[in-house]
């Protein structure tokens, strides 16, 4: 069997499939298929990607990496804004829980996540409403 590398340890993989297994996302929001890696119905939508900063350190072992979390409304703006930003708080307070969670031999250990940036209103171009918010999520083979 070959060591895992820091290439192996991928915290949009980890978090996404956290954030999907989660019973109180689902709850947040509004039902199960709700979280994914693009921004798609049934909406509020959680899309999990990988953000623009982070720290790499020097790719010797841990790094902590920007994770993006977008909360997508629906086209025709409800739930509303308020209403978005606290079901991505919620969210993001469930994603930062996978540091408790016992490690599964052959997977990465997350070992802290935390806010990397600021809450941003990002509507998108067409008017449906969105927020992002980046997550440093330190992680290691």
């Amino acid at each position: 069997m070959q060591d895992s590398t820091l290439a192996d340890a991928d915290p949009v993989s980890e978090l996404l499939a956290w954030l999907q297994q989660s019973p109180a996302a689902a709850d947040a929001l509004g039902g199960p298929g709700r979280v994914s890696g693009i921004p798609e119905a049934p909406w509020p939508h959680l899309v999990v990607t990988h953000g623009a900063g982070g720290d790499f350190r020097d790719l010797t072992w841990a790094t902590s990496p920007e994770v993006m979390l977008e909360l997508h409304g629906d086209p025709g703006g409800w739930p509303g804004r308020a209403e978005l930003r606290r079901i991505l708080l919620l969210c993001a307070t469930i994603a930062k829980q996978a540091v408790e969670a016992p490690h599964v031999p052959g997977r990465p250990v997350i070992s802290g996540v935390q806010p990397s940036g600021t809450l941003v209103w990002a509507p998108l171009v067409d008017g449906q409403p969105r927020w992002m918010f980046g997550l440093s999520v330190t992680i290691h083979p």
